[in-house]
């Protein structure tokens, strides 16, 4: 293959092109006029399917990436003079540009380590324990990722062992579910985040395979006041905002936002079964990380597969719903080949 003829099957999950779940429900959306900035049909029938899913009398609102939505909420559980507790690793961190910060008008971020982007639970009581100083940002609150950004999925019991002593402080809680699909598609619980005491849970349709949407779900009604206000404020009050709903009726209601991730899952087992490199992280959810050098991953770029060297050194494959098991297939003799 040509080295100007990449392919981008496994480079991420936003690669892909949307389910025809979501191409469907778009079209038959696509109708009539609606009224205006989230106040239409449609929204309230992807927010109650929403609130569904997750047993919650939650306010949903829709905004057009997982940076924003993230922003957004974290903007509304600390003040700019606080600091939220999150993973060195945690896409907050790592990939957002400062904009928990330039959203919340200051708010900072605390750092903890742990295996495979999962805060260790033993780093959280120094921190919470620490004094109240004029002199740096206390933390307000705690962010969770899930499936984490190696791929890996906290169990409901491991997220409890890190809300419960961040609550029993007084801190805020939120969840960046990007990859939440693929995490219930592997056994978590969404039910569970409400009765955890979360206030506020992004879950992400992007990277499940629809055009780009993320659903802000507030659990903690009092953060619902002026949130609209918020999101006009950071330039996510989308006037045609059944156009950012219309894909989660058509995911929810056919059960493709866990069925297409639980095949995307697959797909990354298979393929970690297959490559002939070293696997760093469990494979848990739809990324396989795997130890490849410098040279080797120029060999894979020049046989015309693009992929990303991660931030902890590893190269990462990416599966997603469209992922099939042919390309895997494919794409295991590839790496052979480089050995």
């Amino acid at each position: 293959m040509a080295a100007n003829l990449h392919r981008y099957d496994f480079a991420s999950d936003n690669t892909a092109p949307a389910m025809p779940e979501v191409m469907d429900a778009l079209t038959r959306f696509n109708t009539d006029n609606r009224a205006s900035y989230g106040d239409d049909d449609v929204c309230e029938q992807a927010a109650e399917l929403i609130r569904g899913l997750m047993d919650a009398d939650a306010v949903v609102k829709f905004a057009a990436s997982g940076t924003a939505a993230n922003a957004l909420s974290l903007a509304a559980l600390a003040q700019p003079f606080e600091a939220v507790i999150c993973h060195e690793h945690s896409h907050v961190a790592t990939d957002e540009t400062g904009a928990p910060g330039f959203f919340g008008s200051g708010v900072g971020l605390t750092m903890l380590t742990g295996a495979s982007g999962k805060i260790d639970p033993g780093q959280l009581p120094a921190i919470l324990a620490r004094p109240d100083e004029p002199h740096w940002q206390s933390a307000a609150a705690l962010t969770v990722t899930n499936a984490t950004e190696y791929g890996v999925v906290y169990t409901q019991d491991e997220v409890a062992a890190l809300a419960a002593p961040a609550k029993a402080r007084g801190l805020k809680l939120h969840l960046d579910g990007a990859r939440m699909a693929n995490a219930v598609a592997s056994g978590f619980d969404l039910k569970s985040l409400p009765k955890l005491g979360f206030d506020i849970v992004v879950l992400g349709g992007t990277k499940a395979g629809s055009t780009p949407t993320e659903a802000i779900v507030i659990l903690n009604r009092d953060l619902a006041h002026r949130f609209g206000a918020r999101m006009k404020h950071g330039g996510q009050l989308t006037s045609k905002a059944r156009f950012l709903a219309a894909p989660w009726v058509g995911m929810l209601e056919t059960g493709a936002w866990t069925r297409r991730a639980a095949h995307a899952n697959a797909m990354a087992k298979r393929l970690a079964a297959a490559s002939p490199f070293r696997v760093n992280h469990p494979v848990e959810a739809n990324a396989v990380f795997v130890e490849m050098d410098e040279p080797t991953l120029h060999r894979l770029h020049d046989a015309g597969w693009h992929v990303y060297r991660f931030i902890d050194g590893s190269v990462r494959f990416m599966c997603s719903w469209a992922t099939t098991a042919e390309t895997v297939d494919e794409f295991g003799a590839v790496l052979k080949g480089l050995v």
